[in-house]
């Protein structure tokens, strides 16, 4: 799968909301990996994450949230990888390994899965609350496609 996309919570969001800064590029990488069959892949805890972006700090209406995840849920292009107790667990002590580093156990845990499944590439931005935040996927050895 090393030719797949990963999507992150933030480029979710960006997808999503139209002010948000990497709207146009994020939509743009989202409509080439579907025109071109490219292997689209996001977690259960990413989705979980995006839920409480999108609510606070990002303030959307719990309809459109639900409408907007759903859309995801069940978009048959999506694969949706669930978290399953040895991934957790590799996300875990994976963050654990890493005191120097800020990364977040659903970082960790997508870090995990593009490991496994040998996926380079991740539409992430730096983030809303920091501009480190998703630093964090290149420090992992990830290219971040939102800059």
């Amino acid at each position: 799968m090393s030719n797949s996309l990963f999507i992150d919570t933030s480029g979710w969001a960006s997808i999503i909301v139209p002010t948000e800064q990497h709207h146009t590029i994020a939509t743009h990488h989202f409509r080439q990996a579907i025109l071109t069959q490219q292997p689209i892949l996001t977690s259960n805890y990413i989705i979980t994450e995006l839920v409480a972006l999108l609510q606070s700090p990002l303030r959307l209406p719990r309809s459109a949230i639900f409408s907007q995840v759903d859309i995801i849920r069940n978009n048959t292009l999506v694969q949706h990888i669930s978290m399953t107790p040895d991934l957790d667990k590799a996300a875990w002590e994976l963050c654990k390994k890493r005191p120097d580093k800020p990364w977040s156990l659903v970082d960790c845990s997508s870090f995990v899965i593009m490991q496994q499944l040998n996926i380079q590439t991740a539409l992430t931005t730096v983030g809303n609350a920091s501009p480190l935040v998703n630093r964090h996927f290149e420090q992992a050895g990830f290219i971040r496609l939102l800059k």
